[in-house]
């Protein structure tokens, strides 16, 4: 039996929807980006809503923030004061957008903070019943060594731009 178009539509849409949760983001981003993703014109904000059953101030919001993440991108047609709204294919472009984004002030200070909490257990300096302590240093290292692991593996997103997406698929090929 043939699967409909539009039923595949739904279930893509669902499903990027759940991933969008699992990376901490709401239901709904990743709803709007499948829509987008899936037409092939630009459309306009009235159409999203319809198309995901959001209402039309979350499809505002998400839209926003997919846009400063460079996930989507907002046209406009001559004549029409409608905006429209097309999701960015390149996911190269899109990953390096993301890990960008990860520049921001709010998430350094985040990590400064959880730096800064290993550098007092590394300095002795914190106290405690000794078993507590020492689970809660390895928490904080853990941590501290994902982030680390996430600064390097952006720097190297980011210096692979300077080669080309050709070039760095080319290198790509050759390692599989």
């Amino acid at each position: 039996m043939a699967t409909k178009l539009s039923q595949l539509k739904q279930d893509f849409t669902e499903g990027l929807s759940e991933i969008s949760r699992f990376w901490g983001f709401p239901k709904g981003m990743g709803a709007i980006f499948a829509v987008l993703y899936l037409s092939p014109i630009p459309i306009p904000l009235d159409d999203i809503v319809t198309q995901t059953g959001l209402t039309k101030g979350a499809v505002s919001t998400e839209v926003r923030t997919l846009a400063r993440m460079g996930l989507v991108h907002r046209s406009s047609k001559l004549g029409d004061r409608k905006d429209y709204y097309e999701a960015e294919s390149d996911f190269y472009k899109s990953i390096r957008s993301i890990l960008k984004e990860r520049q921001n002030s709010e998430f350094d200070r985040a990590i400064r903070s959880v730096q800064e909490t290993l550098n007092l257990f590394e300095s002795g300096s914190v106290s405690g019943e000794e078993a507590e302590v020492a689970f809660i240093h390895e928490r904080i290292k853990a941590l501290q060594e994902f982030f680390n692991a996430i600064d390097s593996l952006s720097s190297a997103v980011i210096k692979l731009e300077r080669l080309g997406l050709g070039n760095v698929a080319k290198i790509l090929s050759v390692l599989k």
